[in-house]
């Protein structure tokens, strides 16, 4: 090898799993965690998109559910890119995430706006029932390596 660090997606998908707290401190929680799994592995996604994108989906979740259950993180590396997935106890689609929504939120309101920013900056997110209540999830591409940070 001639020095040069090339991204070779690993063959197997890398994941973490984590229950987090049902307060605010969930949020930092799982930034650190999506933070330390891109970084662990060198993974290519855009670091500061997945933590950006986890945090919106960890405050709706905290913000939107009322305690009674568990909220989890999901993040997986894929060799495409990463998933992350916020799962929640309350089975209710999030708001604005479908694609079917015509109608934007007011910029003056205080919510509303976090997931138009998850679709915005994602290659694709969602939703999905779980047994327990719902998964909320985005995607993110791999950044190829000349607009990746030095």
């Amino acid at each position: 090898m001639n020095g040069l660090a090339l991204y070779e997606p690993a063959a197997e998908p890398a994941s973490w799993r984590i229950a987090l707290p049902h307060t605010t401190a969930a949020v930092p929680a799982a930034r650190a965690l999506v933070r330390t799994a891109l970084a662990e592995v060198e993974h290519a996604a855009d670091s500061d998109t997945a933590e950006l994108l986890t945090a919106e989906l960890v405050a709706n979740a905290v913000e939107h559910t009322d305690g009674r259950g568990p909220i989890e993180l999901v993040v997986e590396l894929l060799p495409t890119g990463c998933r992350v997935e916020v799962h929640d106890p309350d089975p209710a689609p999030p708001g604005h995430l479908t694609r079917t929504v015509l109608e934007e939120p007011d910029v003056w309101q205080e919510g509303g706006r976090g997931l138009l920013l998850i679709r915005a900056l994602s290659s694709s997110c969602g939703h999905r029932p779980t047994p327990s209540g719902k998964a909320v999830w985005f995607r993110l591409p791999v950044v190829p390596a000349q607009r990746r940070p030095a």
